[in-house]
Parts: structure tokens; sequence; C-alpha cells
């Protein structure tokens, strides 16, 4: 049940991360989004806990899933304009 839940989690914060930072080269689909999500949540809980707002082995919370998202997407807009 727990797999669900963070492709649920990660499928929502990748959205509403997609909606706050608009572009042309962002990820597409239901599955990049998902994983966009997914891999914010694993940034903002590995930031958090280099930060000490995290205690260690505490994953990040569905904000910290969207700002991680945020910081992922921004990323991946600076690499894809790069390239083209």
């Amino acid at each position: 049940m727990g797999i669900i839940w963070t492709i649920i989690i990660g499928f929502v914060a990748g959205l509403i991360a997609k909606f706050i930072v608009p572009g042309n080269n962002e990820p597409r689909g239901f599955i990049l989004t998902t994983i966009l999500g997914i891999i914010g949540a694993v940034v903002a809980s590995y930031l958090g806990q280099a930060l000490g707002w995290y205690a260690p082995g505490e994953g990040a919370g569905f904000i910290g899933a969207i700002v991680g998202a945020i910081i992922v997407l921004v990323i991946w807009g600076f690499v894809a304009r790069r390239r083209v």
C-alpha cells in the first residue's frame, strides 16, 4: 500500500510543480510527472536532512515534495535550454 501512496503523492506533487513552473521543455506524460514528484520528494528529503529540518531517516512531506519537484523542474529547464 505504501508504493501506491508514493505514486499518487508523486503524481499530484509533479502536477502542482508543473503548474507552478510552466515551460515548453518540461517532461510530459503520467509516468514522467509521477517520477518528477517522487524525485522531488527525494531531493527535498535529502536537502531537509542536510539542513537539519528533518531527522535522519525522516522523509519530506507533501509540501516538501512539491518544493523538491519545483527545484528539479528548474534544473531540468536549464539543462534542456542548453541542449537546444
